[in-house]
């Protein structure tokens, strides 16, 4: 029987993004749950529900095996809007609730803490409906075996869903355990990587194929894919810069640029505070679901100071420093952590903390001002969404200027002016709830970002916060054997790390090595990635898992190997492996990166999408053109290496420091009072140079 089988049960069906919403309740509570004891926001809203959740567990697991009832596998996120409605809709109704308990063992699940579980559940999802989202709700036999799954249903139709499950399960038992059955054999056979055995030879020429088709999915009018909706997906924009900077490939910057240019003007970035929204509802970049994700935000901070390093463009630097400002101000702890996310929603309305009406500016600002301000920001009396106005750009800076006969500079202190303005009167409104968990592998990105913003900008308080932020790390989420875990929160670490926090941690402490030449880093990265290694490869598959083989077992062990928003787990270690191999001369780690890469050749090569393989094209530049090393030995190097690494060096790593240290590359290079640098490839050196001029004229 097909996986498929069961969509005679499914109401229709109603998919939708997540934007978010937190429900604040000052009330006394009529019912409490087993969720109280959880640090989890998202979970802690549900604490109260009639509905007798529990937290994933062998404790609500056990408790179904031991009265024989289905499970109910609730998954959602603080930031999720229609998770919120969904609960006042049905989980804060008394009848839906005397009927999920009476018949299920209920478990809520936020997706940010255990993503494993949530993607077993997507999965199930995404074969019954081929499709997913969030809310998503599993229904499962007492071992964890889904027989449903589907997103958000309205009250009446999630009853008929519960009682239509609740009595197979009571009449026709053998019929669940097939679906079960077909449904966990299809969840197990999407985490099938075969290893290949072939002997690839790694080309640009090759990828020059894959690009001609990879570029018709794009939009070259406004930026992204075509279509709506629109997603910022950051790693996609690395790739083609690294593509265009090896290759002169004009399309590729070409796409680049047009996309960041058109997010940094749309109303999906925050005009006044600063920070990208989730995503565009719109081609446009106009309207977004208004959610602020730290994910989103660092790999963002990234891409702009990597795109102002290869362009110089001032409207990228602008951008950088603004979101830096908005993440310090706003998602930062005291104890040098970053929290996971800001609400879309304040006093029950979507993005009622970032619009205007026009005569709420007029209140503000003087008639000159007003003027100016509503046309450079596209705001009139009728509203550009639903009767209000979301700021955004419809001309960049110098065209406006020229426009009305200003120079860029008087046009940029006017605006700035107002700018504080309105953003003081915002800050007096009803703020967006915050989401002040601590998650490792979030954090990992975020700390990459503002590392790519030191280089780029040499500005060394992006340094000191990166810096913090990696020893917060180590002090909370770290412990001796390399263990990491995944959440932090009111002092708590908790819950066994997955690989994405291994492998984003790993990037990010390679990277601070690179940006201070102090080998702790590396050693530390050396430690992080023998433990990865120890307790997530899969030795039949070459690939990693992405779950620990300390965890209990769920029904399936998946792995992660497409990229997405965040690049794929696997992709990042794989080129972590190259990276610190070729930084520590260990070929072993090549070599387990360039199988990895062979293992997902097929899949790379026979897709058309670039941001579902993006991360592993960024490994198939490095070994079809290995990447520079570019060591830098002496009392200054520094300062080489600051100014060296303001320019944009896709395929290159930097090593070195005042001594020759430990790395094998960096033997015997040290020549009393004097700094040199050498550009290297395959362990072979071109003759050491003084300046930074002549080494970059060696790279080009």
């Amino acid at each position: 029987m097909s996986y498929k089988f069961c969509l005679f049960l499914i109401i229709p069906f109603l998919f939708n993004m997540c934007n978010s919403s937190f429900v604040n309740k000052q009330q006394d509570h009529k019912y409490t749950n087993s969720l109280i004891n959880e640090s989890s926001p998202y979970l802690l809203q549900h604490a109260h529900n009639p509905v007798d959740w529990y937290p994933w567990g062998e404790k609500a697991l056990e408790k179904a095996k031991q009265e024989d009832k289905l499970v109910i596998i609730s998954i959602g996120y603080a930031a999720c809007h229609w998770c919120h409605v969904m609960e006042e809709e049905s989980f804060e109704d008394s009848l839906v609730a005397q009927l999920m308990n009476e018949k299920f063992v209920s478990i809520k699940v936020d997706r940010e803490e255990r993503p494993d579980v949530d993607d077993v559940y997507m999965t199930a999802a995404q074969l019954i409906n081929q499709r997913g989202g969030w809310p998503l709700n599993a229904i499962a036999l007492p071992d964890g075996r889904p027989v449903f799954a589907g997103t958000y249903y309205p009250k009446e139709d999630w009853m008929k869903i519960l009682k239509q499950l609740s009595d197979l399960m009571e009449n026709d038992r053998t019929r669940l355990e097939q679906y079960a059955e077909n449904i966990t054999k299809g969840i197990m056979s999407t985490a099938v990587i075969e290893v290949n055995k072939e002997d690839i030879s790694f080309s640009l020429t090759e990828l020059d194929a894959f690009m001609s088709k990879g570029l018709e999915s794009m939009d070259y009018q406004f930026g992204g894919r075509l279509g709506a909706p629109k997603f910022p997906m950051p790693n996609s924009y690395e790739f083609l810069m690294k593509y265009h900077w090896m290759t002169g490939h004009e399309k590729a910057m070409e796409i680049t640029e047009t996309t960041l240019q058109n997010m940094a003007h749309g109303g999906i970035y925050d005009q006044l505070g600063g920070g990208f929204a989730r995503y565009s509802v719109d081609q446009y970049w106009l309207v977004p679901h208004f959610e602020k994700m730290l994910y989103d935000n660092g790999q963002l901070v990234s891409i702009y100071a990597q795109a102002f390093q290869l362009t110089g463009n001032p409207l990228y630097k602008r951008i950088v420093e603004e979101t830096c400002s908005f993440v310090e101000r706003e998602l930062m702890s005291p104890e040098s952590g970053f929290y996971s996310s800001l609400d879309a929603d304040s006093e029950g309305e979507e993005g009622k903390f970032y619009v205007w009406t026009k005569a709420e500016i007029d209140s503000l600002l003087n008639d000159d001002e007003a003027h100016l301000f509503c046309s450079y920001f596209d705001v009139t009396e009728e509203g550009n969404w639903e009767e209000v106005n979301i700021l955004n750009m419809p001309l960049n800076h110098e065209a406006y200027a020229e426009e009305n006969n200003m120079s860029s500079e008087e046009l940029r202190t006017l605006i700035e002016d107002a700018k504080e303005k309105l953003f003081k009167a915002r800050g007096q409104r009803v703020r967006p709830g915050l989401d002040d968990k601590i998650l490792t592998s979030w954090n990992a990105l975020m700390m990459r970002g503002y590392i790519d913003a030191y280089h780029a900008f040499n500005h060394p308080a992006y340094l000191t916060v990166a810096l913090n932020n990696a020893e917060f790390i180590i002090q909370n989420q770290m412990d001796k054997s390399g263990r990491l875990n995944r959440n932090y929160k009111d002092g708590k670490s908790s819950i066994n790390a997955f690989l994405d926090d291994y492998a984003l941690v790993i990037d990010a402490f390679i990277h601070l090595y690179q940006a201070t030449f102090n080998e702790a880093w590396l050693q530390t990265s050396g430690k992080l990635l023998d433990y990865a290694i120890a307790h997530f490869f899969n030795e039949e598959t070459r690939m990693f898992n992405y779950t620990s083989d300390i965890d209990p077992p769920l029904v399936a062990r998946k792995s992660e190997f497409s990229d997405n928003v965040i690049p794929s787990s696997n992709s990042v270690m794989a080129r972590n492996l190259l990276t610190y191999g070729t930084l520590k001369y260990y070929t072993p780690y090549i070599e387990m990166s360039r199988q990895m890469l062979k293992n997902m050749h097929p899949q790379i090569v026979g897709n058309s999408y670039i941001s579902f393989y993006s991360n592993w094209l960024q490994l198939y530049i490095d070994f079809a053109e290995a990447p520079y090393e570019i060591a830098i030995v002496g009392e200054n190097a520094m300062e080489l290496k600051t100014e060296m690494a303001g320019y944009y060096l896709g395929n290159s790593i930097f090593l070195g420091g005042k001594n020759e240290g430990t790395l094998a590359l960096l033997k015997d290079k040290l020549l009393e009072g004097e700094t040199y640098i050498y550009v290297c490839q395959n362990k072979t050196c071109k003759l050491p140079v003084k300046d930074v001029d002549k080494a970059l004229e060696l790279i080009n």
